[in-house]
């Protein structure tokens, strides 16, 4: 079985692993609606490089209301053209990233930047949905969570009431997989975007059921990608955009 997060728009990379006749799990963020490494992206194609490279700095220097305002000033008098012209974008990078999953045993869950709707939308045949539900994959039961951390108000984000809700609604599983960490610092905190994104539900989710694994992305570069919490070893197995490789488990 293997494991894949945060593909952000590398559909060739998934193809290759996808070719494989090993089951795959995707864990969410399948398309690039910003690489902060480059700035390229949904949203640079839409506003221009210099806008998002402004942006990104000053939410790493934590000056998000700032960050706020060039964006505003960006869209201001376009709003609608701008939503609309994402939305487009954001269709079309579904369509390739599905495709490469197309007659494969594929499980697929949801991140914090993408569109459950539209994702569900293009997924192809081979390919699952998957979102507060448990299967048995391999002889393993598996609890699959999606969404990401509020923050910015991406269509992908869930509450701390939704995520609560999907991971009662699991109960005990042999794996968890979600798009985001437990709310654990080495693993929920980017050194390079100094963000933190660790999910406290999560966390206390694998205090009381003590799953034996649980995978997870979100974090692109982590202090840790690796971390055990009682009897649960947690995996980041992302950034998948930067590496192209799955992390496999047996």
């Amino acid at each position: 079985m293997l494991i894949v997060s945060d593909v952000h728009g590398a559909h060739d990379a998934l193809a290759k692993v996808a070719a494989s006749t090993d089951t795959l799990l995707v864990l969410g963020d399948l398309i690039n609606f910003t690489d902060y490494r480059t700035s390229e992206g949904i949203v640079a194609d839409v506003v221009g490089v210099a806008i998002v490279a402004e942006i990104s700095e000053l939410r790493a220097r934590g000056e998000k209301a700032r960050a706020s305002e060039v964006w505003s000033a960006a869209i201001a008098g376009r709003k609608a053209e701008v939503r609309h012209q994402v939305s487009e974008l954001m269709a079309a990078e579904y369509e390739d990233v599905c495709a490469a999953l197309a007659g494969t045993k594929a499980y697929v869950t949801y991140g914090n930047v993408d569109r459950p709707d539209m994702l569900k939308q293009h997924l192809g045949e081979g390919a699952r949905f998957v979102d507060a539900e448990t299967l048995e994959i391999e002889g393993r039961v598996i609890g699959f969570a999606g969404g990401g951390m509020p923050r910015i108000g991406t269509p992908g984000e869930v509450t701390p009431d939704d995520m609560a809700a999907k991971l009662d609604s699991l109960g005990p599983v042999d794996i968890l997989c979600t798009h985001v960490p437990p709310d654990v610092p080495a693993l929920a905190v980017d050194v390079i975007g100094r963000t933190t994104k660790g999910s406290p539900e999560i966390l206390e989710y694998l205090i009381e059921y003590q799953p034996a694994f649980h995978y997870f992305g979100d974090i692109h570069q982590p202090r840790a990608t690796t971390w055990q919490v009682g009897r649960t070893r947690c995996i980041n197995v992302g950034y998948f955009r930067a590496t192209g490789r799955a992390v496999r488990h047996d």
